[in-house]
This record gives C-alpha cells, sequence and structure tokens, in this order.
C-alpha cells in the first residue's frame, strides 16, 4: 500500500489551533502551536518566536525539536527513516488496511494509552475525535510524568477538553 502525506496527517483546519494542544502546555508552554496532526496520534508544533519546529510524541509524552524551518521539516518528511520514524507509516498503513479509515476531524488513538501499560495493537486502537486524543493523552501525562518507572497508579482524572463544543458533540 503507497501512503502519501495526507494518508498519514490529519486536516485539522475546522479546529481552533490555540486549543487543540491546551492540555499539553504542561510541556509546551504557551508559544508552540500544532502545524501537522499525525493520523498515527502524535503532532508538530512550531514555537511562535523562533519558528522552529517539534515533535510531540504523544504516546511518550515527550516534546523533540525536528527541524529549525517548516522547509527543513518537510524535506525530512519527504521520504526514509525520518518520515517513517514521526509519520509511523507503517502502522497507519497496517490499520488502513485492517480497515480502519479516519472521517473528518478523527485520528487514530489507543484505548488503553501506551504510558499506561497499552499496546500498538490492532484490538487498542480507536478512531477518536481529535480534540478528545490531545485532551485526555495530556492529561494522562500530565498527571504521571512525576512518577518514577514502574509506579502503581490508582486512577487518573480526565476533564471534558477545552472546546466550545459540549462533551456530548464529541
Amino acid at each position: 500500500m503507497n501512503l502519501n502525506l495526507n494518508d498519514v496527517t490529519v486536516n485539522f483546519s475546522h479546529l481552533n489551533t490555540k486549543s487543540i494542544l491546551s492540555d499539553w502546555a504542561w510541556l509546551l508552554g504557551k508559544s508552540k502551536l500544532p502545524i501537522l496532526l499525525c493520523s498515527s496520534g502524535d503532532a508538530f508544533v512550531q514555537d511562535k518566536n523562533s519558528l522552529e519546529i517539534f515533535f510531540l510524541d504523544v504516546w511518550s509524552g515527550k516534546l523533540k525539536k525536528v527541524a529549525n524551518s517548516t522547509d527543513e521539516l518537510m524535506t525530512q518528511l519527504k521520504g526514509g527513516e525520518r518520515a517513517n520514524e514521526y509519520l509511523s507509516i507503517q502502522w497507519v498503513g497496517d490499520l488502513l488496511k485492517s480497515g480502519l479509515n479516519l472521517g473528518n476531524g478523527q485520528i487514530f488513538s489507543l484505548i488503553k494509552p501506551s504510558v499506561l501499560g497499552g499496546n500498538f495493537e490492532l484490538n487498542n486502537v480507536e478512531i477518536t475525535d481529535i480534540e478528545v486524543h490531545y485532551s485526555v493523552n495530556g492529561q494522562i501525562h500530565e498527571q504521571v510524568k512525576d512518577l518514577p518507572a514502574g509506579a502503581k497508579i490508582d486512577s487518573i482524572k480526565i476533564k471534558p477538553p477545552k472546546s466550545k463544543r459540549k462533551w456530548y458533540q464529541f
């Protein structure tokens, strides 16, 4: 299966870019906005001041500088190892082959996030609203970020996404 950039990214032009990643503010700060959302659930953000590009690995809860400009990022994403690493091309291809197809405003998400012990297996993947995906995962990572590896987690509290839509409209 040959995939193009539209297969491994999602359109979010209908959403408020300032609120999509609001539950990641603890990691991103206030100067970074999303510029590219991956179908696999990760995101690229750009610093409004320096214009540097960062990769938000939603599954590990880490932020990594990957480029100094959008042109440099697009060069990296044109193919090869970096493109597969950031865009999870093989994994997304497998999900699409299995019959999972994203609709407008949707993203692939893990039912049980990897930070809570979930695996990247078909039976642990669901199609989720973009805002819900980033909100839930951002809140979980914020709550567990200071825990030692292997710590027992008794509970996680999730608040509805900070959106103008009512929670039941997701």
